[in-house]
């Protein structure tokens, strides 16, 4: 508490808290929150009163204005903002409830009253027509009740209440602004996150020097600091003392480390334990503090009244590396982060528990990490764990190292665990040590891997590196449940799904409206309804797909043959100790074979077994494993053929459209030939049915291509264009798509078993008239031959596109005259036909195509970062929900 009568020159004002303006009406805190902060830190009771009943003094409306108010504040504080509140605030009541939400809200709050007198206020009021009207006893009786609250502020309601007496004092005052003491966000590390040491400091030092630390020791060869000569910065998650034989060595290291700047360290609650038996208050000697107060009473009474000032002054928990990092004690739930309170420090110090306690006589601990869902990093110790273990971008570093486990590190940013086995048992643990811990009923948590349904419907969408926020419908989220939840996959397989794709529009550019796409819909524009190629019999040309690249910017484009066959996801591990370590697969399957939707390819385990095997065979031929370092691979690919997946649909679609065509066509053209030889005018109806047995038999050529017979796994083909991820990076946002056409050749190369097949694929200078008209020819000559075409894709470079090229569309679908007719049916050629369909909108289309790339993209990165599964699967569904967006199947 900081309380002052005096005129200050500075009132220091937290960056993240609660500031409330005290004073009666005239005293001029309107002018002073307009002369010191910004208009969006300010909510005044004047102008909610005016926003609830359009006159800022209808005394009638002042209810209804504070709540606007409060609800306001309520809003400002969840964010971390702070907010000035301008009102009176002269009565007990007032301030109790701005106090209440400042509690609630787990921040600092400042009072600042501006006290002047009666005279000054009153002329000031009668200078403001809309204020001339206020009865003569309001500002006598505000006054009191401003004198009465002085005693009140000066006992125990703010942080900091600050008195300016008089306008002089009003005027000269100047705001400063204060960091949480938490907040050291400027601090980007590297740091080396050391778990509960418990006196062991001989197993500290044997860590640090794992790490890379000099230990730097006094006259008496004790070791008294450390420095690490790569600059790195040691962060200790508290608890240095009790049980262990040498908390004094402990403190005398860490003390020199942190005041040298080489270490932080937050409090644990062994340490304020420590300090209440130090401070003569009565505690309960137990848990190792008698071995603690033993070994320091043998220190000198200057290192013990260091020590104690050292302990007394650890704060409950740090954010650092720009928010990205936060160490607590026992942990801490994203809503405490950078916050200051009791409540706050008591989480961050003791964790949550039930209230339940274990046959041991331990409390029982709420596993609130299960239920994280915060982007920071929280590191903690606390519990003792037998081995270290990420839940929800959270991780416990307590390994037990004075109970005869290990004293564990984590690197940060390298996310590295470096461990140093305990010399010896130092304490006899209440709760035998390797037994798992006691966690919450069922129902009171769940599993870290698991989506919740909230984590995509969530107002604020999915957030994606690539478009920011893409937003997903409640409608489209029940039915991805359906499909997720029923036909899908092991869930720990599934961990990407492929984007859709559009065509080419022929007078408008690759790129998509970014409203269109972050807006969730993507309705089509005006220029979206055009036609999509003019040249007589076709719906689409790479000449649209070429210009619209070039129309974007884009320089080179890989051109792909597009596989007659279904997109397939495999993701294949070197060896079944990969996928338990990894994934978490323990029933001997090393990956997954999937379709766009997430169902497996086969149905029989032990195709998918063997498809498995067989890829895992050539990327091992290929060296990959290796080279990429990495002991799993996600690969996009195509399986071929179609009917190995699609047999049912050809049987009862296409099959029999085209079997009724050839049968009914023909028969209806001979009852035309001979209505015409008796002299009937049906010559233009003959030939119109003509045409139509004509494509009904290119219909059936067309689907046809796409079928053959196999066997097995004899005459499957499985062509990979892309190598989607592996451990630590996410290869689709690495390389451009030369390197992975080259890595998939290699792989095809690599392949003994006749199962991989290349992809041909064209580098095209935009450019080049010469390069533009060869790779048109390759199209012209693939699809002629009853190819389906090919994908136009932008060559951006090795690394990510800057961020102007990144809504360009990640792919275009350029696809041949006769595959269409799969697509559009037999007769789509036909001039009526052909017309209508060239002013399909593509604007849906190409938003969808943009929104499924970036939150592809998204759950690749999430995955190769090794961040949760419910953070992988949360992009995941959200793309499997997207397809079931209103879009015409058929572009």
């Amino acid at each position: 508490m900081n309380t002052t009568t005096a005129a200050p020159t500075t009132i220091r004002v937290p960056e993240m808290g609660l500031v409330v303006l005290v004073g009666i009406s005239g005293s001029g805190k309107s002018h002073f929150a307009r002369r010191h902060f910004a208009p969006s830190q300010v909510v005044s009771s004047d102008r909610c009163r005016a926003m609830v009943s359009d006159d800022e003094n209808d005394q009638s409306a002042t209810g209804d204005a504070f709540d606007l108010l409060h609800y306001i504040v309520r809003k400002r504080l969840r964010r971390g903002l702070l907010t000035v509140v301008d009102a009176t605030n002269v009565q007990p009541k007032a301030r109790e409830a701005l106090l209440r939400i400042a509690k609630e809200h787990d921040v600092l709050s400042v009072a600042i009253v501006l006290d002047v007198p009666e005279r000054v206020a009153a002329e000031r009021n009668a200078a403001r027509p809309e204020r001339s009207h206020l009865p003569p006893h309001v500002i006598p009786r505000q006054r009191r009740e401003l004198r009465r609250s002085l005693r009140a502020l000066a006992g125990r309601e703010f942080r900091r209440s600050y008195v300016l007496e008089g306008t002089e004092a009003i005027d000269a005052a100047t705001i400063a602004y204060e960091k949480a003491w938490n907040d050291r966000r400027e601090l980007t590390g590297p740091f080396d996150v050391i778990g509960d040491v418990h006196g062991c400091r001989a197993e500290l030092e044997d860590l640090l020097g794992d790490l890379g630390y000099e230990i730097e020791r006094d006259a008496l060869g004790r070791a008294a600091g450390a420095n690490h000569p790569g600059g790195r910065t040691a962060v200790f998650v508290g608890d240095l003392v009790d049980r262990g034989p040498d908390s004094p060595g402990v403190l005398r290291l860490v003390m020199g480390m942190a005041a040298a700047g080489q270490a932080l360290c937050v409090a644990g609650n062994h340490e304020a334990k420590l300090v209440r038996a130090l401070r003569g208050r009565k505690v309960r000697v137990a848990h190792g503090l008698a071995e603690s107060l033993e070994q320091l009473a043998a220190e000198p009474a200057g290192f013990r009244d260091e020590a104690m000032r050292f302990m007394d002054g650890l704060i409950s928990h740090y954010v650092l590396d720009g928010g990205r990092l936060v160490v607590a004690h026992a942990g801490l739930k994203e809503d405490y982060h950078g916050r200051a309170s009791g409540r706050v420090r008591s989480f961050a110090l003791y964790g949550d528990t039930t209230g339940e306690t274990d046959e041991y006589g331990l409390p029982v601990r709420y596993p609130w990490a299960r239920d994280y869902r915060g982007e920071a990093m929280v590191v903690y110790g606390h519990t003792p764990v037998p081995v270290p273990e990420w839940i929800n971008n959270t991780i416990c570093l307590d390994t037990g190292a004075v109970f005869g486990g290990r004293l564990t590190a984590l690197r940060y940013p390298e996310r590295e665990l470096v461990s140093r086995p305990a010399r010896q048992v130092w304490y006899e643990p209440v709760r035998p040590f390797e037994a798992e811990p006691e966690t919450a009923p069922a129902g009171g948590h769940r599993e870290s891997d698991v989506l919740k349904i909230e984590d995509v419907l969530d107002a604020e969408g999915v957030h994606t590196r690539l478009l920011g926020r893409v937003a997903v419908r409640h409608e489209n989220a029940v039915a991805a449940l359906e499909v997720m939840s029923r036909f899908a996959v092991d869930p720990r397989w599934l961990v990407y799904l492929p984007p859709t794709m559009a065509p080419a529009d022929s007078r408008s550019e690759a790129r998509t409206d970014g409203a269109a796409v972050a807006g969730g819909s993507g309705g089509s524009s005006p220029q979206n309804d055009t036609d999509t190629s003019e040249l007589p019999g076709l719906l689409e040309h790479p000449a649209e797909a070429l210009a619209a690249y070039r129309d974007a910017g884009v320089e080179r484009v890989a051109c792909e043959e597009k596989h007659m066959g279904s997109r397939a996801v495999v993701v294949v591990c070197r060896d079944d100790g990969v996928a338990a370590a990894r994934f978490g697969v323990n029933d001997g399957t090393t990956g997954a074979v999937y379709t766009r939707t997430g169902r497996s390819f086969f149905r029989d385990p032990a195709r998918t077994g063997e498809v498995l095997d067989r890829v895992r065979a050539a990327v091992t031929a290929a060296g990959l494993w290796d080279e990429l370092e990495t002991g799993w691979l996600a690969l996009d690919c195509e399986l071929l053929p179609w009917s190995a997946k699609a047999m049912d649909l050809i049987r009862t679609q296409y099959a029999a459209t085209g079997a009724a065509a050839r049968a009914a066509l023909p028969m209806a053209s001979g009852v035309l030939a001979a209505a015409e030889a008796r002299g009937l005018d049906v010559g233009a109806l003959r030939e119109h049915v003509d045409r139509r047995a004509a494509n009904a038999g290119l219909f059936r050529d067309a689907y046809a291509r796409y079928c053959w017979t196999v066997d097995g796994l004899d005459g499957v083909r499985l062509a990979p264009f892309q190598v989607l991820a592996g451990e630590g990076t996410a290869w689709a946002m690495r390389h451009g798509h030369d390197w992975h056409m080259a890595v998939a050749g290699r792989l095809a190369a690599a392949d003994e078993s006749g199962l991989l097949q290349a992809t041909e694929w064209r580098a095209v200078d935009l450019g080049s008239e010469r390069s533009v008209a060869d790779v048109t020819a390759w199209w012209e000559k693939l699809t002629s031959e009853g190819g389906e075409g090919m994908v136009v894709k932008p060559l951006l470079g090795e690394q990510n596109p800057p961020p102007e090229e990144r809504r360009i569309q990640p792919g275009i679908k350029c696809r041949g005259r006769e595959y269409l007719r799969i697509i559009y049916g037999p007769d789509y050629t036909e001039p009526g036909n052909l017309g209508r369909l060239r002013r399909r909108s593509l604007g849906r289309k190409r938003s969808l195509a943009m929104r499924e790339h970036a939150l592809g993209q998204e759950a690749l990165t999430r995955l190769a970062a090794g961040e949760p599964l419910w953070r992988v699967h949360q992009a995941v569904f959200a793309v499997l929900a997207l397809e079931s967006e209103p879009v015409d199947p058929r572009l």
